[in-house]
């Protein structure tokens, strides 16, 4: 019988759970996972740093050719990448947060790995060898003050 709401499948084609294509079709979290433990998905909600690229070289080291990627930096002085970035990231087994550089391949899969300390060159206003510029002096010095005094209270040092 073809009725009004018929779909032109047989019974036999039809899934048996009615709500089964409901779910495939709900967006699924990216997964990320420890670099050091390939097991452990680690959780990042943190900011995106995301990488820019200045020169011809920068985009020949991540598969382009000579010439385009000499028109892409004629074109775009400064390119960002959006599939590119560092984010802290947190590891339940090894109880750390650490900078990974994070390469997506798609919007479920991506490649981490730790980041390394030159790869902040290649962020926009980000040095982290300089501490944060809104953040006063006292409140610097009152974060330090718990590693400045032993577990008896005294201090590691005498100031004279």
């Amino acid at each position: 019988m073809s009725g009004f709401f018929s779909t032109g499948l047989d019974q036999k084609e039809r899934p048996t759970d009615p709500r089964a294509d409901r779910r495939n079709r709900r967006p699924q979290r990216r997964q990320l996972f420890c670099p050091a433990h390939p097991e452990q998905p680690i959780e990042g909600n943190g900011k995106k740093y995301y990488l820019h690229l200045l020169t011809p070289e920068q985009l020949r080291e991540r598969g382009m050719g000579h010439r385009k990627a000499q028109l892409v930096i004629e074109a775009y002085p400064v390119l960002v990448l959006s599939d590119e970035w560092l984010e802290e990231l947190f590891c339940p087994h090894c109880g750390t947060s650490r900078w990974c550089h994070i390469t997506r391949h798609n919007r479920v899969e991506h490649t981490v790995c730790w980041a390394p300390r030159d790869l902040w060159q290649l962020v926009a206003h980000v040095d982290p060898l300089q501490p944060n510029p809104t953040v006063s002096e006292y409140t610097r010095r009152s974060a330090r003050r718990p590693s400045l005094k032993r577990a008896d209270g005294q201090r590691f040092f005498d100031e004279a």
